[in-house]
């Protein structure tokens, strides 16, 4: 039977369940709180794994995944450029399981996906604004008193770039499909594998107990002929003395 979780582990979990419901919002002012909060989990997340009640590895092991995917989101979220933020989101790793019976997937799951998405959309407003630059840029000079010829060059130079952004814009989202594609097959894999791992361990468990029944049977088998043999033994020895007994005062009279 599992054992149930110490008051260590019931504060960590609720505090877990705080800071994802916070990174899945829009934080502004309250982000200072959430790298507090961060900050105790990672506390708390060492105190439990020298507890003498800590939970199971697995569960040791997501919780580990959790914390260090706030550490990281937190820290891609200080990047000063959308297309960082975006590449460094790749790299965190969500934890596998939801952190409470009221989540129906992983909130760090859901998370990334959020961030992943959001990144994105601010990659493609940076390059929208600076196509759009370019072409106010290009107004302007065109307002002032230059030739034909230079304002066609311009215009050319300005299309080019705007071409050249949208070659890069594409070359990105192919890069973010490949890499939440690449994710979402390693993700399918643990699971099949951790599915598979359940399954040997069921079956076993099965052989198992099978096996002990068998063996309860013989037991029980062997106990009830044991106690058969002892209740012969005793009705042997029983009618042997009476025998004896008869035997004896038949036998003294006569030598009287």
């Amino acid at each position: 039977a599992n054992m149930a979780p110490s008051r260590l582990e019931i504060n960590f979990i609720r505090l877990l369940s705080r800071c994802e419901s916070m990174a899945s919002e829009k934080r502004g002012d309250a982000e200072w709180r959430l790298e507090k909060y961060v900050s105790a989990l990672e506390e708390m997340l060492t105190a439990l794994k020298k507890s003498t009640s800590k939970p199971v590895p697995e569960a040791l092991t997501d919780y580990t995944r959790k914390v260090e995917f706030l550490k990281g989101l937190l820290e891609a979220e200080k990047l000063s450029s959308p297309t960082e933020k975006a590449l460094a989101n790749q790299f965190l790793a969500p934890g596998r399981t939801p952190t409470t019976g009221k989540e129906r997937t992983s909130a760090s799951k859901t998370i990334h996906l959020q961030t992943s998405a959001r990144c994105t959309g601010e990659m493609r407003n940076e390059l929208l604004g600076t196509v759009c630059a370019g072409e106010a840029e290009l107004r302007n000079r065109r307002g002032t008193a230059l030739d034909e010829k230079q304002s066609a060059n311009e215009l050319d130079t300005v299309l080019q770039h705007h071409h050249n952004i949208q070659e890069k814009l594409a070359e990105e989202m192919l890069s973010l499909a490949r890499s939440l594609k690449n994710n979402s097959l390693a993700a399918q894999n643990v699971i099949k594998q951790d599915n598979q791992t359940l399954t040997h361990s069921l079956r076993m468990a099965d052989v198992n107990f099978e096996k002990l029944k068998t063996e309860s049977e013989r037991l029980e088998q062997h106990t009830k002929k044991s106690v058969n043999w002892l209740l012969w033994i005793m009705l042997i020895v029983v009618c042997f003395i009476f025998i004896s007994m008869i035997l004896f005062i038949r036998i003294f009279p006569r030598l009287r």
